[in-house]
């Protein structure tokens, strides 16, 4: 972390929103692979992250040490295949908060495709309103220009990190079976994240839009010399 604060030098606001003791669910926009670098700013306790499945498992030298690095830094496995092993992830991230530890989440799902905010995934509202932790909303600004999508060198540009006020949905407690309910928390959380960055709030999901995009670009004839 050191050497991010000296090369990069990122601001960032409200780290005292980020309560010192008990269970905490950090929400944050997800921009770059590099958010999970800056995210780690803003607070002194270790913070939990979910990491695909495959990291977990992978083999030969290169898979094993990969495991090792994701275990080593408290990183929780989830299967992205859907249902019910989807949401047999939300398990391991209650563990996490039941330790009274602090856990990251990224609402979106996946990387914003355009720099956009996408709709929230209702995974958020279910593990605070199963945990009864508090959600902080956290705003990431410019890591999509120090790791663009397809890109693995980073470069140096100005990053910011503001931190909201936690939100308290234990009015929800014994709804957390509500998809109703679910989808407004999630809401809820996703607007009070797009205030922290003043993004564009898209009500669609990141993936479905940047799979159609895929489409239709794959549609379309190939340019020629002569257009």
């Amino acid at each position: 972390m050191p050497t991010i604060n000296m090369i990069w030098r990122p601001w960032i606001d409200g780290r005292e929103n980020i309560p010192a003791t008990g269970p905490v669910i950090l929400a944050a926009n997800h921009l770059s692979v590099a958010d999970h670098y800056f995210l780690g700013l803003t607070t002194k306790r270790h913070i939990a992250t979910m990491a695909k499945v495959e990291y977990f498992t992978g083999a030969g030298i290169k898979g094993k040490m990969v495991s090792r690095t994701v275990k080593a830094l408290g990183q929780v496995a989830v299967d992205r295949s859907g249902g019910r092993r989807s949401a047999d992830a939300l398990e391991p991230s209650l563990e996490v908060l039941a330790k009274d530890r602090v856990f990251a989440i990224f609402p979106e799902g996946t990387r914003s495709p355009d720099g956009r905010l996408y709709r929230g995934k209702i995974g958020v509202a279910r593990l605070a309103l199963q945990s009864g932790a508090p959600v902080v909303p956290v705003g990431l600004i410019g890591t999509e220009k120090v790791l663009p999508i397809g890109e693995s060198r980073p470069r140096v540009a100005p990053v910011g990190v503001r931190v909201g006020k936690p939100l308290d949905f234990s009015r929800f407690s014994d709804m957390a079976n509500d998809r109703v309910v679910l989808r407004t928390v999630t809401d809820e959380i996703m607007d009070s994240i797009r205030r922290l960055t003043g993004q564009e709030y898209v009500d669609k999901y990141a993936k479905r839009n940047a799979a159609k995009k895929r489409s239709k670009k794959n549609s379309e004839p190939e340019a020629t010399s002569e257009d």
